[in-house]
């Protein structure tokens, strides 16, 4: 998850409807999802899904009339195929790690913390610096390099007890926190900063329990529903890449197709 320093946004629009105002501070990805949301709203004013009358909102929320045209929008755009039993098995095979229950971690972190005001690429600097200090050193002492730099510089309250954070598990973490800890072998300062909703972490893996592999039929649902959602994310990519190829954007960049959808 790649943080991104937010900037006074020029005035972007989707063919001629504003997606932001002047004063706002947008990051490039806050200003793609209102782009899309745009487009989406206009394809469904297009197919009669939406009243004419139902205006874009520059702050980015939609109405309630436009959320239910969308959502109606792309259950008739999007051609979503029911994944074989092959297709399965291969997915499990292959992220067996993703169907495995009690997996555990025990790590430690310093939080280099993203605030208001912040300025996001000297944090991001800061923490690199930090990142290679704690390489240079080993042992998990109290004492230890890594342990020194989480009671000075993290902005955890857990930098008291040198950043540790004890045993967690994978719903104990945000997301793309446990992204980078589960499904893994190795132990040790983890060689490239872990980036979340709430900073930039310089993580140590101490120690690790695997988990118990669960087998297929367990959790045919489970890699099913994985494999549709992954269909769905290519094919609503497709569709707003076509209805980008279509549209006059100004100010913001998407990637735009010329060619139909394809399923």
């Amino acid at each position: 998850m790649e943080l991104q320093s937010p900037v006074r946004t020029p005035i972007a629009s989707i063919n001629g409807v504003a997606l932001n105002t002047e004063d706002e501070t947008l990051t490039a990805d806050e200003l793609r999802q209102r782009a899309c949301a745009e487009l989406l709203r206009q394809a469904a004013i297009a197919e009669d899904l939406l009243d004419a009358d139902d205006t874009g909102a520059p702050d980015g929320i939609l109405s309630e009339a436009a959320s239910n045209a969308i959502e109606l929008l792309l259950e008739q755009a999007l051609t979503i195929p029911e994944p074989s039993e092959a297709a399965c098995r291969r997915h499990h095979a292959a992220h067996q790690s993703n169907y495995s229950s009690g997996e555990k971690v025990r790590v430690r972190h310093i939080l280099f913390a993203v605030t208001p005001g912040v300025d996001v690429a000297a944090l991001r600097q800061r923490a690199e610096g930090c990142l290679l200090d704690v390489r240079c050193h080993d042992g998990s002492a109290a004492n230890s390099g890594f342990a020194k730099a989480a009671s000075t510089l993290s902005n955890c309250p857990s930098g008291k007890q040198g950043g540790e954070l004890g045993w967690l598990g994978a719903s104990d973490c945000a997301p793309e926190f446990g992204k980078e800890l589960f499904g893994q072998t190795d132990v040790g300062v983890l060689p490239r900063l872990v980036h979340s909703r709430f900073g930039f972490h310089v993580v140590e893996v101490l120690e690790r329990q695997p988990g118990i592999h669960q087998p297929f039929e367990a959790v045919l649902g489970a890699v099913s529903m994985a494999l549709r959602q992954a269909s769905y994310v290519t094919a609503l990519r497709q569709y707003l890449s076509l209805l980008a190829g279509q549209a006059e954007l100004i100010g913001v960049e998407l990637d735009a197709a010329e060619t139909p959808l394809v399923q």
